[in-house]
């Protein structure tokens, strides 16, 4: 029973008899829990919205910066000038809300953890 509820998603399996002290426990935890997981659900929703304002272009230029490469690298590949690319570079940064290359990586990564093969 206590596996099954808890496959359920039941955050505690109280047994009787049991404390009220218990009972409020559990209720708190699974509050903080759902309260938890709402703001992660909110995170990604946001960061889903700022990657689907990019445009196809700068997907393209966001998924070669983080992979590392440099801006005259990105041109050669894309076709482009470098200052194009430093252009749509300022855009993928000003879009996604990043305040650093660093937190735009850590943004790239979790986009990928959200849809596995699909970025």
């Amino acid at each position: 029973m206590t596996v099954k509820a808890m496959k359920s998603g039941a955050v505690e399996f109280l047994t009787k008899p049991f404390r009220d002290q218990d009972l409020l426990d559990a209720i708190y935890m699974a509050l903080d829990r759902d309260r938890a997981f709402r703001q992660q659900q909110s995170e990604a929703a946001e960061l889903r919205k700022c990657y689907e304002s990019l445009t196809e272009r700068e997907r393209e230029v966001m998924a070669l910066m983080v992979s590392g490469r440099l801006n005259k690298q990105i041109a050669s590949q894309l076709g482009t000038s470098e200052i194009t690319v430093k252009i749509h570079r300022g855009h993928v940064m000003r879009k996604m809300k990043a305040e650093s290359f660093a937190e735009l990586v850590r943004m790239a990564a979790k986009l990928e953890q959200l849809s596995p093969g699909k970025k």
